[in-house]
């Protein structure tokens, strides 16, 4: 007899929503930065900072994020949370549209809406784990389509934010604060959260036992961190520097310049979701597709800057695209499917918060390397890569994890 899927359709759809919106309020703004600095006279490190400030903000605050949902549920967590996504957004724009030094006030919403995306997407993962937490095979089947969600949105981005800019160059602002209102408006009726009658564990039994999560299991969990923290700064700071290469080199822009950009993460989307489906809860299954990628990845990223053509330098980041596509949802299932429910919102938090690193991280350090040191940076890229393979080997072990 089968059981009823606790999410079913609109369920799914409304998960996959939430990714898809952080995404586009995130990646949706890379094409545009060399329209920002020319409208509002900033830098290229000063519109770098446009995207981190999103994510440095929420990278303190994912972990915090977690820990209420563990304790007071999922979804009171994540509604509020697009409500500040969506005042973020309000402020942008409107700072954007009346004021004439707007940069300071551009900040300060996205920080906002980095606020509001800690309690949001994180959440998502553990979420999906507790509606299917004695079935990993539908788990990570589902979490797949939400890694694609995510993906996708990044496939999108570059063309809805060059599309948007084109009719008003602060439409995105605007765009983040509608799509935000939609997805709270599909949380708030079609997510139905199990309940716990269990009561949560005091502060301190909390602490005590998350510290025992990280005595036992923690080699292979700072090792999920680590590479989590590694392919987004890698896809971020490749993404920067094709968006300004393209449009200062070789005079791409607008629309056409998104649609290529969107090409490695069409990549990236495809994979993401066949993997996701592939894998099917098996841990050596995943220790082989993360060898795989990370061996490709790694080797792949070191030619980057030596990449002259605009052709060549898009192929290279297209194979990094399909090892990044590989390595994402196998990462989310990993670290979701190994962990028990009353600690699983705070450890998947924290790996999202080491995600949330690389992507602040990223766009300025390409803005400052990629002048004189573009080679080296992704030389060392590289290496970091094979650091990671060799930790993956030693510590992900499939028998123990």
């Amino acid at each position: 007899m089968n059981q009823k899927d606790p999410l079913g359709v609109w369920g799914l759809i409304t998960l996959a929503s939430i990714p898809l919106v952080m995404t586009l309020g995130n990646s949706m703004l890379i094409p545009v930065l060399p329209v920002f600095e020319e409208k509002i006279g900033i830098s290229s490190f000063q519109s770098s900072l446009i995207i981190t400030s999103y994510s440095v903000s929420a990278i303190f605050l994912i972990p915090i994020a977690g820990y209420l949902s563990d304790r007071y549920g999922r979804k009171i967590v994540i509604l509020p949370s697009l409500i500040l996504t969506l005042i973020g957004g309000v402020i942008a724009a409107y700072a954007s549209w009346k004021m004439e030094n707007p940069f300071a006030w551009i900040v300060v919403g996205r920080i906002l809406q980095g606020v509001g995306a800690s309690g949001a997407t994180p959440i998502i993962l553990p979420l999906v784990g507790d509606l299917y937490k004695d079935d990993d095979e539908k788990a990570s089947e589902n979490l797949g389509v939400v890694e694609t969600s995510n993906t996708f949105g990044k496939v999108l981005s570059p063309i809805v934010g060059a599309f948007f800019a084109t009719i008003l160059w602060y439409l995105p602002f605007i765009s983040i604060a509608v799509f935000s209102l939609i997805s709270f408006i599909l949380v708030l009726f079609f997510i139905k959260v199990p309940r716990d009658i269990a009561k949560p564990p005091a502060f301190r039994t909390f602490l005590a036992k998350t510290k025992k999560i990280f005595t036992i299991e923690g080699p292979w969990l700072y090792t999920i961190f680590g590479i989590g923290a590694y392919v987004m700064l890698v896809l971020f700071g490749e993404l920067f520097f094709l968006s300004d290469i393209f449009e200062k080199e070789h005079g791409i822009k607008g629309v056409r310049k998104g649609v290529l950009l969107a090409v490695p993460l069409i990549v990236l989307c495809v994979t993401a979701f066949v993997i996701g489906k592939w894998i099917k809860g098996s841990l050596p299954v995943m220790k082989a597709v993360m060898i795989i990628s990370m061996v490709i990845l790694s080797f792949s990223v070191g030619f980057v800057g030596f990449s002259e053509s605009p052709e060549i330098l898009l192929l290279f980041i297209s194979v990094n695209g399909l090892a990044i596509g590989a390595l994402l949802p196998t990462l989310d299932a990993m670290i979701t499917e190994n962990i028990q429910k009353d600690a699983r919102g705070t450890i998947t938090s924290i790996y999202s918060a080491a995600r949330f690193i690389g992507v602040a991280a990223g766009p300025p350090l390409m803005s400052l390397l990629m002048k004189n040191y573009v080679e080296v940076s992704y030389i060392v890229a590289g290496g970091i890569g094979i650091l990671l393979l060799g930790a993956i080997v030693l510590f992900i072990r499939p028998e123990q994890t």
